[in-house]
């Protein structure tokens, strides 16, 4: 979703300045925020960012959602519980990404521990293998509107909501960002391309 987000900005960014050249790393929340502390970066764009010396703007917010695929044999029509959730098989990401870590958090404050039978590295392998009967993914849903759409994995109702979280914009607050940082910086937060 970031890139799909941030991919018209540098496209127009590039369009308007086509001599500043764009150093872009990809990785989870922690890795780009840690790049930022040790000022490898100017920018990140990370989820919920939490800490002192950041400055964050909001870009747009995430939503959890649990799904399986069309033919899990579990009834799409039920309403299903934190406990009822947490008794399929998961398939969750892995223990360090943020989302994970997020999602725990939630569940563990209603008294529910998750203990998944596959964790991933990938957000793609989750609707993968919910899609082929495996288990039930705890996914993104801005991430998975695609496979939704197209049949391939169905979400499961919930009693329950996930706060929705935030993919945030964010700098070191004492830190002037470079002319090209605040340019491009400006562009996303005006919304222009």
């Amino acid at each position: 979703m970031t890139s799909l987000f941030l991919t018209p900005h540098l496209e127009s960014f590039h369009r308007q300045h086509p001599g500043i050249r764009l150093k872009i790393v990809s990785g989870r929340s922690a890795k780009v925020l840690g790049l930022l502390r040790s000022g490898a970066v100017d920018i990140a764009f990370a989820s919920s960012p939490a800490g002192a010396g950041l400055t964050a703007w909001p870009c747009f917010a995430t939503h959890t959602a649990f799904v399986a695929g069309s033919g899990y044999g579990c009834d799409f029509d039920h309403v299903y519980s934190l406990q009822e959730i947490a008794a399929f098989p998961l398939i969750l990401l892995e223990r360090k990404a943020s989302s994970r870590v997020f999602l725990e958090q939630f569940f563990a404050r209603g008294g529910v521990t998750l203990t998944p039978e596959i964790e991933l590295s990938s957000r793609s392998l989750l609707v993968s293998l919910a899609a082929i009967g495996l288990g039930v993914a705890g996914v993104t849903l801005e991430f998975v509107k695609e496979a939704l759409d197209a049949g391939e994995i169905r979400q499961l109702k919930t009693d329950f909501n996930v706060p929705a979280r935030s993919v945030d914009m964010c700098t070191l607050q004492d830190v002037t960002p470079t002319a090209a940082a605040a340019a491009f910086m400006e562009m996303v937060r005006s919304g222009g391309r």
